[in-house]
């Protein structure tokens, strides 16, 4: 019995009597010559076979035939190891092994120089270099064992050992048996490169199609060859919808000369970095990315086609877009802060002198339609007034100072600042505020939650029919606030969406999509919740919670 090098025990024949194909034993009588050609034929087979091996056990099934021919009636073993750590790969074995034979590997010290093998490698390795061969089956008393090498590496040992009946000498056998391992060292070393450019073609197949960057090759026809699992996330096409296909049907017309110079650039030699375009989405639409390229050489040093691999800008392109928009609008509110600033010297002024002008009218008796119309314009500019201060006071950078806040007020403040947004819609705004506790609270944050959320509620709005509701009740140790609208209401799926940073259902320049995400960190931080009930038709109620009690 014998055992492979995993442990499973296999009769000696590796699972079956090898079949020979048929007798080339030499007919007694031969003639030299004709025993020189039999053996010529037998190693011929055999260099044939193991070169037709696809794998380790169709190799040692080869060379067992060749040696059963050879040296008939002895019992042999081939075992194949690692080069590298001389780790038992595969054992096949014709006899009985002795205990603990199995895994000790021996040479001679002149068969391991003239195979042109480092003695000290091998026994660092764990194999023993002797004086002479050392006999490994039962039974036997004589020994010959040769390496299979190839390029200074140790494939395996062949081990051919003979009874106490043999007349053969081991001597006279060493030439033929070193033909047959000189045959299989070969066969080994092909055999394993052969698996290890496999492993590696497969390893670099599933690093490129696992990649997050997008990787694409196209050859000198600009067909499509690698088309990763990256570029097809991108894009919705599936791997196999892209190869073969033209690189251009993947890029917008617009942007296919400029396609087509880089690569022809690339099949020039010359790499291109930082590439940025657009390509087409399978389902409308398009992408920006941006790409390296690099020529792919050809064993006769020809560029035979162009690597590109890069990443998808579409996600940082808007971003930006949005930061430079976030950053008009900053410069744009400095701007009309400082408008603001400047007119409160003059609205303090007016209505100082309509306030005079009113008391004067009243005492001289002027006609009551003449005194309503100079209340009228007090009135309003004292309305003017309280704006531009609250819009100061909002505008104004927070200091997170928290305070005893009445949300009434809150309110209030955040729905005057939202009449221009309600009055562009049409919009009637309705008041439902009951009387509760003061909140603890930032004032300008919570002024710009609830100015977000009313300017969402009118946004939501058919024009000229629109109700946006304020809402204020107690709720336990909470205050609930509640910005209602009877407009489309939301889908399930956007609803389930409607806090995620830059989400927005709003057209281009109308949001950024960040609005609602701020909102509720802002509510968050101060110890409450937001919520949203909606259904389509049936408009939408943002509710803000917020604690009565001081912060912790």
């Amino acid at each position: 019995m014998a055992k492979k090098a995993t442990g499973e025990a296999v009769p000696a024949e590796a699972g079956r009597k090898p079949a020979p194909r048929r007798k080339r034993r030499a007919p007694a009588g031969a003639t030299a010559a004709a025993e020189a050609a039999a053996v010529l034929e037998i190693l011929l087979g055999h260099s044939r076979d193991v070169a037709l091996a696809r794998n380790e056990e169709e190799l040692t099934g080869a060379t067992a035939r060749a040696i059963e021919h050879l040296f008939s009636g002895c019992s042999f073993c081939i075992r194949l190891v690692d080069p590298k750590t001389l780790a038992l790969t595969t054992l096949y074995a014709r006899g009985r092994l002795k205990a603990q034979a199995r895994e000790r590997l021996a040479l001679r010290r002149d068969a391991v120089r003239l195979g042109g093998l480092s003695e000290a490698a091998l026994e660092a390795g764990g194999l023993a270099v002797v004086d002479r061969d050392e006999p490994v089956f039962e039974g036997c008393d004589r020994a010959l064992a040769v390496p299979l090498t190839a390029r200074g590496a140790l494939f395996g040992v062949l081990n051919l050992e003979y009874g106490p009946d043999a007349p053969a000498a081991a001597s006279a056998h060493e030439p033929l048996l070193l033909q047959v391992a000189n045959h299989a060292a070969l066969a080994v070393r092909n055999l394993r490169a052969i698996e290890e450019l496999t492993f590696l073609k497969t390893y670099l197949e599933d690093l490129i199609e696992n990649a997050n960057a997008l990787i694409l090759v196209v050859n000198r026809d600009l067909e499509v060859l690698v088309f990763n699992r990256a570029l097809s996330r991108l894009t919705g096409y599936a791997r196999e919808e892209a190869l073969g296909e033209e690189l251009v049907d993947f890029v917008p017309e617009e942007e296919r000369p400029r396609v087509q110079r880089v690569v022809r650039r690339t099949l020039e030699g010359e790499p291109v970095t930082s590439f940025e375009t657009r390509i087409a989405v399978h389902a409308g639409g398009q992408a920006r990315v941006a790409f390296n390229t690099s020529p792919i050489y050809g064993s006769s040093g020809e560029v035979e086609g162009v690597i590109a691999i890069g990443h998808d800008l579409t996600g940082l392109r808007a971003a930006e877009a949005r930061a430079e928009q976030a950053q008009k609008l900053a410069e744009f509110g400095k701007l009309a802060a400082g408008i603001v600033h400047e007119l409160n010297n003059p609205l303090t002024a007016i209505i100082a002198y309509s306030d005079n002008l009113v008391g004067r009218a009243a005492l001289a008796g002027r006609e009551p339609g003449e005194l309503e119309k100079l209340r009228r314009i007090h009135e309003a500019g004292q309305r003017i007034l309280r704006f531009s201060r609250d819009l100061l006071s909002y505008a104004r950078p927070s200091s997170d100072r928290r305070e005893l806040l009445e949300l009434a007020v809150v309110l209030e403040q955040a729905a005057a600042m939202c009449e221009p947004a309600l009055r562009e819609v049409g919009a009637r705004l309705e008041r439902r505020l009951e009387p509760v506790p003061a909140v603890w609270g930032v004032r300008s944050g919570l002024i710009q939650v609830f100015v977000n959320l009313i300017t969402n509620a009118a946004h939501a709005l058919a024009p000229a029919d629109g109700v946006v509701t304020l809402e204020l009740a107690a709720a336990g140790d909470h205050v609930a606030a509640r910005v209602r609208d009877n407009g489309a209401g939301m889908e399930p799926e956007v609803r389930a969406r409607i806090f995620e940073p830059f989400f927005t259902t709003k057209p281009d320049g109308r949001g950024a999509g960040l609005g609602l995400s701020i909102v509720q960190g802002i509510v968050q931080r101060h110890g409450g919740a937001l919520s949203v009930e909606s259904a389509p038709g049936a408009g939408s109620a943002f509710t803000v919670l917020l604690p009565t009690q001081p912060p912790a």
